[in-house]
């Protein structure tokens, strides 16, 4: 090994060691009023530094607001939440031209919406109507909201995370695939256990405000997104990934006997793309400068689970979404690593 190679590895390594010391201290911030929830706030975590979007599906007073607001504080981003209803407008969210009086007369000045922040909680997304969804769906996939005329770019790191409750379904209007395949992460936000009931009830009904610190910034944030990006994936990973994306669509030569008799849409892509990014962060995160297929295994459930569409036949025999993930996980076999 050359002097270039060993600076090239040790550069690694300690880029590695820094995101990873980054991260925890973002996780130990929020975990200062969050209590469990671990998977979900390693995947918002993750989805905010690949760059991604997260859909939080849970019943109210799970706490995914809370989470989302400590996350801002955590990385001093600005935050806003939007609450969409049935009758909210796109100039709702992207902002809208007002007429103000001024020293010269009147001009038209724009008053920016919600959605141009950094973190974008937008709650009960699925009451939204089409309209004002494809205006969100505008922000999530070209980083920018269109006003008239007017476009404007939103300003790095922006990440929607977006909640929809799964029992309540009167008066709302189902994500198009489109909008959802646009999500890095569907992420499932289950009750407490136990346990963590005694120290949620210390936290937010006593007398004590919980502080949170800044342990980054946006700044920052972009810094290891770049850093994301460089992570290398050997070719064995990258087959990986690419047959268990494979394996959700039916007929193809990686699909389990389920995804072939209950699946109606397989996955895209951008399913391949996500496992990836998402895989990078998880290989930063456990201290390594590689993919390693153990890593996409580990993201591939919140990464693929909304990116499938199970048929009618599968919906009455209770197929879901998990059952099938689950399948193509244990059918595709891991690829042998080429040295």
């Amino acid at each position: 090994m050359n002097s270039t190679s060993t600076a090239s590895a040790h550069d690694a390594r300690q880029e590695a060691a820094h995101f990873q010391s980054t991260y925890a201290g973002i996780k130990a911030q929020i975990g200062r009023m969050m209590v469990g929830q671990e998977e979900v706030i390693d995947g918002v975590m993750t989805a905010l530094l690949a760059g991604g979007h997260v859909l939080l599906e849970g019943v109210p007073g799970l706490g995914k607001t809370m989470l989302v607001r400590c996350l801002s504080q955590a990385v001093n981003a600005k935050f806003s939440r939007i609450q969409f209803t049935p009758d909210m407008m796109p100039a709702d969210i992207q902002g809208t031209s007002v007429l103000m009086e001024t020293d010269k007369g009147h001009e038209l000045r724009f008053q920016e919406g919600p959605l141009i922040s950094n973190l974008v909680l937008a709650d009960e997304i699925n009451r939204a109507t089409p309209k004002t969804q494809s205006a969100l769906l505008e922000a999530m996939q070209e980083r920018q909201v269109t006003v008239g005329r007017r476009t404007i770019k939103l300003e790095e790191p922006f990440c929607v995370l977006a909640t929809q409750n799964p029992v309540e379904q009167e008066g709302t209007y189902p994500l198009p695939e489109a909008q959802l395949d646009r999500f890095l992460f569907k992420l499932v936000v289950g009750y407490p256990r136990e346990e963590d009931y005694e120290a949620i009830l210390d936290r937010t009904t006593g007398d004590k405000e919980v502080q949170i610190e800044s342990a980054a910034d946006a700044q920052e944030i972009a810094r290891l997104r770049h850093v994301v990006r460089a992570v290398p994936v050997p070719s064995h990973a990258k087959r990986y990934a690419i047959h268990l994306v494979m394996g959700t669509q039916p007929e193809s030569p990686y699909a389990p006997q389920m995804v072939n008799e209950y699946v109606a849409l397989g996955s895209s892509p951008r399913g391949a793309q996500s496992l990836l990014l998402a895989a990078k962060v998880r290989a930063l995160v456990g201290g390594r400068f590689a993919v390693s297929v153990a890593d996409i295994k580990d993201v591939a459930l919140p990464v693929l689970r909304h990116r499938l569409m199970v048929n009618f036949h599968g919906q009455s025999d209770g197929i879901t979404d998990e059952k099938v993930v689950k399948a193509v996980l244990e059918h595709v076999r891991e690829p042998n690593e080429v040295r």
